[in-house]
């Protein structure tokens, strides 16, 4: 967290927004990194009291405020270049390929499971980390949970600045819209609204989000697996929440579950001494005659 503060920091120095959402940006920032050193420094002296439980749930309120941010930095227009190069393959996938006509096969069935894991996601990850304490696995378990989920997440906010792009639904009105509209979408529209940014939507981070803290409760988890394939149903109709609905292009979808791969893979390699598969406990031998 505090390493992709001091890179947006260093971000704001270099695109083209204001001085004054600039200085907002690194005193923000700097505010945050110091208030963070100071909890850690005051209560990180007690390891089994209040800063274990600060540290393991911060960071999901932090995020939220990443994600803000990231909407500081939105361009003061938008040539649309990338959207109208990316809606091609939108449209041979649902219409061409049939994934529309799949999705609505069931009448509004289907169309509304996705637009209730859309809204999921805001609660996926504290409920992947609420898993983590019920089952017993705070401390190592949670640590992994945490690496995975805010690397897979911020590393899709990280690279916003770098493909200025708006969303299907807003650069393409009315085209290639559901056919069926569901109470869950027009609540999903409501929070988008209000809470949406306009600075990139390439790589989609609903989708490295999700699927990080997915990848993260696979690795953690060897009691309470029906919680981590539970989040996998989550995840996996997130990813087509998001192209159905049109919140965001195919390659979006595809690029933030390549980001979460990412992650999985960075991670394994960080914790490759201590993520090992429990072992069977060995049948005991019997006594000879």
């Amino acid at each position: 967290m505090v390493i992709y503060l001091t890179y947006a920091a260093i971000v704001s120095l270099f695109v083209d927004i204001s001085p004054a959402i600039r200085f907002r940006a690194i005193g923000v920032n700097a505010a945050v990194i110091g208030a963070y050193f100071l909890l850690a420094s005051r209560l990180g002296a007690r390891p089994h009291a209040v800063w274990d439980v600060v540290r393991d749930w911060l960071p999901f309120a932090l995020v939220l405020l990443c994600y803000r941010e990231m909407g500081w930095f939105a361009p003061t227009e938008h040539t649309f270049e990338l959207e109208r190069s990316w809606i091609v393959w939108d449209r041979l996938l649902l219409n061409d390929w049939g994934a529309r006509d799949v999705i609505e096969s069931l009448g509004p069935l289907i169309p509304a499971y996705l637009e209730i894991c859309y809204t999921l996601v805001y609660i996926f990850a504290p409920f992947a980390m609420a898993m983590i304490y019920i089952h017993g696995y705070r401390g190592e378990g949670s640590d992994r949970l945490l690496f995975i989920y805010l690397l897979g997440t911020l590393l899709s906010y990280a690279l916003f600045p770098y493909f200025p792009s708006e969303p299907p639904r807003a650069v393409f009105p009315g085209e290639d819209v559901p056919r069926i509209d569901t109470v869950f979408r027009q609540f999903n529209w409501w929070i988008l609204s209000g809470g949406g940014i306009h600075t990139s939507v390439f790589p989609s981070a609903h989708v490295s989000a999700s699927f990080s803290a997915v990848f993260g409760m696979f690795l953690i988890m060897r009691r309470g697996r029906w919680a981590a394939w539970a989040l996998t149903a989550v995840a996996v109709g997130i990813f087509w929440a998001t192209i159905y609905g049109r919140y965001h292009y195919a390659v979006d979808s595809v690029a933030g579950l390549g980001v979460s791969l990412v992650a999985l893979g960075v991670t394994l390699l960080v914790m490759r001494d201590q993520v090992q598969v429990e072992a069977p406990e060995p049948a005991l031998a019997e006594a000879p005659d």
